[in-house]
């Protein structure tokens, strides 16, 4: 299995936005509401070379979206395919994360994830992100984490 994560091109839209879509549509009746990828808009984003993608045999079953910022990598997005849960992607989308922000000078990477995605939360948790306060933006409640890269 080859789990480097590539550049995203504008032909792998449409899977991005069905991995988006598998990950986050569990979450909506917990939020009452779509959460914030799935309204992100991926053309713009592939476009601006913010988002990887992860194949197997052809297919993408994992993407992540980094954005750089003044202080801080965002780590925008990460989901994965339903179909390659537990295969280890994530893991790896989460460590090329970190691996992209180091080599772009950053010493830390952020998150945000809503309040009620509390998987998330303990996730990273356990991988090393602190909680650093919680707010409500665009009607979402969220809760913003940090790593400090070494």
């Amino acid at each position: 299995m080859h789990l480097d994560p590539r550049r995203a091109v504008p032909a792998d839209r449409q899977a991005i936005e069905e991995i988006v879509r598998q990950a986050y549509s569990p979450y909506i009746s917990r939020i009452g509401r779509p959460p914030g990828p799935m309204s992100d808009d991926y053309g713009r984003l592939i476009d601006a070379g913010r988002v990887y993608v992860v194949e197997t045999e052809g297919t993408i079953q994992g993407i992540l979206v980094l954005v750089p910022e003044p202080d801080a990598m965002l780590l925008d997005n990460v989901a994965v395919a339903l179909s390659a849960r537990g295969t280890g992607i994530g893991r790896r989308l989460l460590e090329y994360a970190e691996h992209s922000a180091r080599a772009a000078g950053y010493r830390a990477i952020r998150l945000y994830t809503h309040e009620t995605m509390t998987e998330n939360i303990a996730l990273y948790s356990r991988i090393g992100y602190t909680e650093t306060h919680r707010a409500e933006e665009k009607g979402l409640k969220r809760v913003f984490m940090v790593k400090h890269l070494v």
